[in-house]
């Protein structure tokens, strides 16, 4: 098995509408220290998980004005829906980029789907609408950016009718809207469990530490894994990020102590088990690295990205054909994601097939989830579609045949 060499952070992006009531307080879970405050400078912006699903005054206006009509004409659940992503209220554009509070995505008018939980979420409380949280069971999506690897989660929320009597219902219950950005032929195939609103905090808080690691602000990245743990340390993904973080300062020993708690609780946990081996090999202890090299070898036979970084190589060795297959090797466990089938569309090319580069691409751009990556990879088909005109406008027109 070719090990990850780099680090694994787990993340919840792909989500979609959430709410509930004010956060609740922290469940029992790992508690082992695994904070080390003094090594971080303080935090470049306040971190309060009570921010998270705040309502703004400008949110609060709104909910008055435009939900408020659409929820007397069409009931809560629906007016709610509508009010917040039909086309000509809101209109809210979906960016992957980065993870916003419920103000920050309804000021911006744009956000990945945790924004959208949060903000979705201080709408339907102002409202007094009942909701479950639903942890949806799907295929871990991988991407890398700036050395670090990083598998999105997927959460939805199912909105309740309004004074229900008795308790919440489960997942399914026909009393609730299940709200989902996937398409309903995905998510009813998916098995989903129901958390509470701390672990949705708790994962936002995550998403924000993961993205300012990347960012390389890793003073940033602490303080927001810190708050992740403190708000429900259920949520191992934060310890892992946590001990991701520690590693790029250099505190391999705390790294290798903060994997541990992961791993004692989820001893098949492969994002921990990846970091741990290389925080184990970055303290010289290389036996107790490979024995859980071996074991992540049983778990994860084929690396994420492994097969792509090999059709890269074949790429700059002009081996297109070799690419091509690898590529879509790697688009079989990962059908969607833009990146390899951006590749695919280039080793298509490079083959002279420009109908295939062309189809690749265009499915580059339609599962793209940040405006940054919609523009490059437009840019991209745009000029594709400008060589074939071209190529097509030089080909000799067919001469028709005389008679005899």
């Amino acid at each position: 098995m070719k090990p990850i060499t780099a680090l694994v952070v787990a993340v919840v992006l792909c989500v979609s509408l959430a709410l509930g009531g004010c956060a609740s307080a922290p469940k029992d879970g790992p508690t082992a220290d695994v904070f080390v405050s003094s090594a971080f400078a303080p935090p470049s912006e306040p971190i309060d998980s009570a921010r998270a699903l705040a309502l703004s005054p400008a949110m609060k206006q709104f909910a008055d004005t435009e939900i408020s009509a659409q929820v007397r004409h069409k009931g809560a659940r629906t007016g709610l829906i509508d009010a917040l992503y039909t086309r000509g209220s809101l209109q809210i554009r979906y960016d992957a980029e980065v993870t916003r509070t419920a103000s920050q995505a309804f000021d911006a008018k744009r956000g990945n789907c945790m924004s959208l939980v949060l903000m979705t979420a201080a709408f339907a409380r102002y409202f007094d609408i009942p909701v479950q949280f639903n942890s949806v069971v799907v295929d871990d999506t991988w991407t890398r950016f700036n050395g670090l690897y990083f598998v999105t989660g997927h959460v939805n929320i199912s909105l309740g009718r309004p004074m229900l009597a008795g308790p919440p219902s489960t997942y399914g219950d026909p009393s609730y809207l299940t709200v989902d950005f996937l398409h309903p032929d995905e998510v009813v195939r998916q098995r989903s469990r129901v958390i509470d609103e701390s672990m949705v905090v708790a994962m936002y808080l995550n998403n924000r530490a993961a993205e300012s690691l990347a960012a390389g602000k890793i003073d940033d990245a602490y303080w927001w894994a810190r708050e992740a743990i403190l708000t429900d340390s259920r949520w191992l993904a934060a310890y892992n990020t946590l001990a991701v973080l520690y590693r790029r300062k250099g505190m391999h020993a705390e790294s290798v102590a903060t994997l541990r708690v992961v791993l004692e609780r989820e001893p098949g946990n492969t994002q921990a088990l990846s970091n741990m081996i290389l925080s184990l090999r970055d303290l010289g202890r290389t036996e107790e690295a490979d024995l859980h090299a071996s074991r992540l070898a049983q778990i994860q036979p084929v690396p994420p990205y492994q097969l792509f970084d090999e059709g890269v190589a074949a790429m700059r060795m002009g081996a297109y054909e070799k690419a091509r297959q690898l590529f879509r090797r790697e688009l079989a466990r990962d059908a969607y994601a833009p990146e390899f089938h951006f590749w695919l569309g280039l080793a298509n090319y490079g083959l002279g097939d420009l109908a295939g580069a062309g189809a690749e691409i265009s499915k580059a751009l339609e599962n793209s989830a940040t405006t940054r990556d919609r523009e490059l990879y437009g840019a991209k088909l745009a000029w594709l579609n400008e060589v074939r005109d071209q190529r097509r406008r030089r080909e000799p027109m067919p001469q028709a045949r005389k008679g005899s």
